[in-house]
């Protein structure tokens, strides 16, 4: 996955001077910072692909910022983000931050508390898109595998013996043997332990006992 150099810090809000006073700041700390009026103008934009985090005004004309939160949610659209509102609301914040935002501050925003907010935000980001790619590889190893060995993998990540897949699957142990190797080698796993690890990042399920 490409990332621009610099992270990007988008700000939606319809206040020009918190526009204005938001951005200086955050290009003074050496980020990139893009700027919008209102969410529509932000949707119209093309989606990012590098590290960054949107830090989204509450109340705004049309669409708002949570039901901004809400339509980059449908979209899987993940930048972090951190909110601001010109009023103390716990029943809003609440709702923001168990929709997954980063913080949620009262304007005017204390120079200090937005910057550590946009750290944690990007810290997330890269943490988020580290494990995206980590998956995407895993995956990848994992459509190497032929159906036989992927069938035989679901077996082996329920710790079933070698004596008892080939038992399941009408197969000599022998070449259940000879899989398991194939599977160790095409997933790039060191160990049984390293193996089930790989196998629940990306949400493959282990063979039910029943089916031995």
């Amino acid at each position: 996955m490409m990332t621009s150099e610099r992270p990007t810090v988008f700000i939606i809000d319809d206040d020009p001077s918190a526009r204005r006073g938001m951005s200086r700041l955050i290009q003074a700390a050496g980020m990139s910072v893009e700027a919008y009026g209102s969410a529509i103008d932000f949707l119209k934009r093309e989606h990012h692909d590098g590290v960054g985090c949107i830090v989204l005004d509450v109340k705004m004309p049309g669409l708002d910022g949570p039901q901004l939160q809400a339509e980059l949610a449908k979209a899987d659209y993940t930048l972090p983000i951190i909110f601001v509102s010109g009023h103390s609301d716990v029943p809003i914040a609440a709702a923001a931050m168990k929709r997954g935002a980063v913080d949620f501050l009262t304007k005017p925003v204390d120079g200090d508390h937005l910057l550590k907010a946009i750290e944690d935000s990007l810290q997330r980001d890269r943490e988020n898109r580290k494990a995206f790619s980590d998956q995407e590889k895993i995956r990848k190893r994992l459509n190497t595998l032929s159906p036989r060995e992927y069938e035989v993998m679901t077996f082996v990540i329920a710790g079933m013996l070698n004596k008892q897949i080939a038992y399941a699957l009408s197969i000599t142990e022998d070449t259940v043997k000879v899989h398991r190797r194939r599977i160790m080698r095409k997933m790039g796993a060191g160990s049984l332990a390293e193996l089930v690890r790989l196998a629940e990042s990306v949400n493959v399920k282990p063979a039910e006992v029943d089916d031995v």
